[in-house]
């Protein structure tokens, strides 16, 4: 009897020895996430990615291909969209090894991806991370180009939050602020674009995501007069409601509210396979701020803000009516002033619906415009049409007097008066008078 058990136990372990052994790593997802000058695939796996690849550009299709060793694919990749001008199509081919998955993108053009793998971080598991460099998207039309940029007109950097992969805080009822913010950028674009003094550039003109990095040195490669980061708030709760300006602060934020919304800022890095820590970024901001233009960049921001806060509690109800101070990575572009908008709680039901309403993202950027060109009006960049122009329009309104009004446009009473050939002090709502000039 125990000849026969030892006998029956011995041909099952030589029986699972020639078992196929099945794959110890599963690919789960793979996110395709354009951007102007590149494509980066994510390939979601549960353990490390043990790979190769090569690519083949003798003959057409130009392919790149990615053997995946010991690896089950748990995605139809037909219905993974790619909205590349650098990708055919994704397929799978023959594995270079039993077990193995091998999967082929097909390219429009011959390139040099550059492959790497990342280790869990945050919410996020292993990830093999594929770059494809060149131009990946196409502008829209409807927008400046970086060419089409005028000399010193007053230029505005408008960088709507997310994009792409990442979509940003959802709404009760899916509403994502990648969309939202995309709208009201644009339409800020085209108002500012409007103005015979200013013009508007558009960091992201689709539904495409831009590093955190990427958003302010771009600012910074077109000589923006100012940056302005257009977002939808979140909480956990869905209570808070109400528009915000924050401003770069030499500090992390000290508040809950400031730290949620840093960390989801950086959330937008980690899933498009950014992989920086903080320290990294600390580190960044920290020799940044060694500058010595910093303080005078900063007081820009903030007084341009401290007029947008000003416009926006005309049409929105406020969270607070003071710009907030936090380290945003997209506010540490080194020469560039710059604020960002939070333009209401997405998380708010109905605040969700007001900004899901064109009417409502119309006027609020309008008031994100009004607030800007105030800003400019009164303290005009150097060689710009509102430094050189003689005078300025403001019309008189209920409590302001002489001394304000030349407090506010950093010129004289004497001047005002002078200008405008007033007699007295005394001044009626609705009159208008000439600010001239205080350069």
């Amino acid at each position: 009897m125990i000849r026969q058990i030892f006998g029956i136990l011995v041909g099952i372990v030589l029986g699972l020895g020639v078992l196929p052994a099945s794959a110890s790593t599963t690919i789960s997802a793979l996110r395709v996430g354009p951007e102007p000058e590149q494509t980066r695939l994510v390939f979601d796996l549960s353990a490390a990615p043990q790979y190769s690849y090569f690519t083949i550009d003798d003959n057409l299709p130009h392919r790149l291909v990615i053997d995946f060793k010991d690896t089950k694919l748990a995605v139809n990749l037909a219905t993974v969209p790619t909205n590349s001008l650098l990708i055919n199509k994704i397929r799978t081919s023959k594995p270079a090894t039993p077990g193995g998955t091998r999967v082929v993108i097909e390219l429009t053009q011959k390139l040099t991806p550059k492959l790497f793998a990342l280790t869990p971080k945050d919410q996020f598991g292993h990830r093999l991370v594929v770059d494809l460099p060149g131009q990946s998207i196409q502008r829209s039309e409807q927008v400046l180009s970086v060419d089409q940029l005028q000399q010193r007109k007053v230029t505005i950097a408008i960088d709507a939050g997310h994009g792409g992969n990442d979509p940003g805080s959802i709404g009760p009822t899916g509403l994502q602020e990648k969309r939202v913010v995309l709208s009201i950028a644009k339409a800020l674009a085209e108002m500012i674009n409007a103005d015979p003094g200013m013009q508007a550039y558009l960091i992201r003109s689709g539904d495409y995501y831009v590093g955190l990095r990427g958003r302010s040195r771009k600012a910074e490669e077109i000589n923006a007069d100012l940056l302005v980061s257009i977002h939808a708030d979140a909480f956990t709760s869905p209570k808070p409601r109400g528009a915000s300006v924050w401003v770069l602060s030499t500090r992390r934020a000290n508040t809950e509210l400031g730290r949620l919304l840093e960390d989801k800022e950086r959330l937008g890095d980690v899933l498009a396979g950014i992989d920086s820590s903080e320290a990294e970024q600390n580190n960044q901001l920290q020799r940044m701020l060694a500058g010595m233009q910093l303080d005078s960049i900063m007081t820009i921001g903030y007084e341009a803000a401290k007029e947008v806060v000003g416009e926006l509690a005309k049409v929105t109800q406020m969270h607070k009516r003071e710009p907030q101070h936090a380290s945003f990575a997209v506010l540490t572009a080194g020469n560039v002033p710059s604020m960002l908008v939070e333009t209401g709680f997405i998380s708010n039901p109905a605040e969700e619906k007001l900004l899901a309403s064109n009417k409502h993202q119309q006027q609020l950027a309008r008031a994100i415009y009004n607030g800007i060109r105030a800003h400019f009006i009164r303290k005009p960049p150097d060689g710009t049409s509102f430094a050189t122009s003689r005078a300025i329009e403001h019309v008189v309104k209920r409590g302001e007097s002489l001394s304000l009004i030349a407090q506010r446009y950093n010129t004289s009473v004497a001047a005002i008066k002078q200008h405008n050939k007033l007699n007295s002090d005394t001044l009626r709502v609705g009159q208008k008078l000439q600010i001239p000039s205080s350069r």
